[in-house]
């Protein structure tokens, strides 16, 4: 029934859910303040000092983040699984985040001087892009991007850095060997108002982008041979499509670490309810995806508050039962 239902009032009703998850997230933690004075302190009406210093230093850039995290991821995916024309297919089988994780703790690990002096989400970057690259070059054929090639030079790259991470954290002490595993798992704990803008301009113009590509992706998902009759460029289009996935993990990865399932789970669902349309799945996967990370890092904060658990833990609760029972549904 979803998908008759007019986009607009979709995603109206969607950005109001994620507005709403949001200011519960703001307002909830290991110091809860009052829905009524969060709506207050949000909107620049005075409220008391330190829940508002709590309220814009700390929850809002970490809600928008997780917001931004999920909505990006969620859209990776879903071109992902157009790229390769199977719904099983997540952002992480192209190595993109093996990549970032390598970068990162060899900063971590042994210092900003072992990656060119960059930071750790610079270096997160970075090995993330170098990781699309080696992925793209190896999975071409004879100068063509084929989708089996493509999926399996991932997985083989992936394994790769991931015993290079392995190593880098047999050299970790133990202080930093716990960093370096809460970042694997991902967080947004750290999010400040200084990360925001990369991501949120890497997100919101790629979505923007893939929007207009829609009728393209939605040729491509029929087949290479229909795609050409359709007039697509399949081998430009899947290099472009490639591009644009890695980009928006590896910013995503750089900034929340290593977050897994959502890019597999959310387009799938979102596809499910709403139909295969790319130009309605991508806006509406953006706001699903990003409503359930905002949901995700609050259980995260709150489950064995004043302790605090990684992402990583709940999208694999979530995500490997979703996995399987996908799996029994494409068998039968």
């Amino acid at each position: 029934m979803l998908r008759r239902v007019p986009l607009t009032v979709c995603l109206v009703a969607l950005a109001a859910a994620l507005v709403a998850g949001m200011l519960v997230a703001i307002g909830v933690g290991s110091v809860n303040i009052r829905l009524a004075e969060t709506w207050d302190i949000v909107t620049g009406r005075p409220g008391d000092p330190v829940n508002a210093k709590i309220i814009w230093e700390y929850r809002i850039p970490r809600v928008l983040l997780a917001a931004l995290a999920g909505a990006g991821l969620s859209v990776a995916g879903a071109v992902l699984q157009a790229l390769v024309t199977n719904p099983l297919a997540d952002p992480y089988v192209l190595g993109v985040s093996s990549g970032a994780s390598a970068g990162a703790v060899l900063v971590m690990t042994l210092g900003s001087a072992a990656a060119g002096g960059l930071g750790v989400s610079s270096a997160a970057f970075a090995g993330a892009m170098l990781a699309a690259l080696v992925v793209f070059a190896l999975g071409q054929r004879r100068g063509r991007l084929t989708p089996t090639r493509l999926v399996l030079s991932g997985v083989a790259v992936g394994y790769v850095l991931l015993a290079a991470t392995s190593y880098l954290q047999l050299q970790a002490d133990p202080e930093e060997l716990r960093k370096v595993m809460f970042w694997m798992l991902g967080s947004v704990a750290g999010a400040q108002w200084g990360h925001l803008p990369a991501v949120a301009v890497a997100v919101l113009a790629c979505t923007a982008g893939l929007v207009l590509y829609g009728r393209r992706l939605n040729a491509l998902i029929t087949g290479e041979e229909p795609a050409t009759a359709l007039g697509v460029d399949v081998r430009r289009a899947r290099a472009g499509l490639l591009v644009v996935s890695s980009l928006l993990t590896g910013t995503v990865v750089a900034v929340a670490g290593g977050i897994g399932f959502v890019g597999l789970m959310v387009p799938h669902l979102v596809r499910m309810a709403f139909g295969t349309d790319h130009r309605r799945l991508l806006p509406l996967a953006t706001l699903v995806g990003a409503l359930y990370m905002v949901l995700v890092d609050l259980l995260s904060r709150t489950v064995d508050r004043p302790a605090e658990l990684p992402l990583g833990i709940f999208t694999a609760v979530f995500g490997a039962p979703f996995f399987v029972w996908l799996l029994r549904r494409e068998e039968r």
